[in-house]
């Protein structure tokens, strides 16, 4: 059984249809990006994923069970960062960990947050606010934010978007470092306009089409992969660009699997 399952799942916005009949299962521990076209209902997906966004038709299903909202083994990484402006980085984190660990005392709360803040490389931001950070140290702290509740499914929504190409790279390896070294697999459901981010993170990559998942396609790779190597290799180049053919003409090809190259 897959531990996360969409199942005929639609969602209308008035007249026009974003999501008819989609269907989508993921492994426990799976890393899966979905990709396409802005307007393709990439959000609308993984906020209906989440329990965020009812759907019109159609359940989904964690872990066995029908879900309707958020749930208390999920977290999720938005675009824009959503930290509160009046708190510190670590205060940012501690309050996702008292929601998550109700039975911490407070010194355990803070020792939890400086853990993963510590992990993402703010070990001298604790007291910081965001108004004091960039904008890839405030990404650094919704990160360690999400991987502080110790999730079992994270969701994300084009985490990385915002961020110039040096800082993006360098989250990129931190999430698939932290993704790989949690004690219980993480599985997640990433969306991303970047082919190459979904090629160098992802177990799976789903292309939407105009029509949901029905009229896309999807790609199967292995792990691990590094992202110098990822630039040269012939496979890599290929299933990037049946992705790109895809996304910009519509027409599918078949899909390649791709093999190991490198490591994080």
């Amino acid at each position: 059984m897959a531990y996360l399952e969409l199942s005929q799942v639609s969602k209308s916005y008035g007249p026009r249809n974003v999501l008819k009949n989609l269907s989508l299962e993921i492994n426990e521990g799976e890393f899966v990006s979905i990709v396409g076209a802005s307007g393709a209902g990439k959000t609308t997906l993984l906020k209906i994923a989440c329990g965020l966004l009812p759907a019109d038709s159609g359940a989904v299903m964690l872990a066995g069970d029908w879900i309707s909202e958020f749930p208390p083994v999920a977290a999720v990484i938005f675009q824009n960062y959503s930290l509160l402006p009046w708190l510190s980085a670590l205060e940012n984190v501690r309050l996702a960990v008292q929601a998550a660990f109700p039975r911490f005392t407070m010194a355990q709360q803070e020792a939890h947050g400086r853990k993963y803040l510590e992990m993402v490389g703010l070990g001298q931001a604790f007291l910081k606010k965001p108004s004091q950070l960039s904008g890839g140290m405030r990404q650094r702290v919704a990160i360690a934010r999400a991987f502080a509740v110790e999730p079992r499914v994270l969701f994300m929504d084009e985490p990385f978007c915002a961020l110039d190409a040096l800082t993006r790279a360098t989250l990129q390896k931190e999430l698939a470092s932290m993704c790989s070294a949690q004690a219980k697999p993480v599985t997640a459901l990433m969306i991303t306009n970047s082919v190459e981010e979904a090629v160098l993170l992802s177990d799976r990559i789903h292309a939407l089409g105009s029509k949901g998942l029905s009229d896309g396609f999807a790609v199967e790779l292995k792990r691990p992969r590094a992202a110098d190597a990822l630039l040269h290799d012939p496979e890599a180049i290929a299933i990037r660009n049946q992705l790109a053919e895809f996304l910009t003409t519509g027409r599918k090809q078949l899909a390649q699997r791709l093999m190991p190259v490198g490591a994080f």
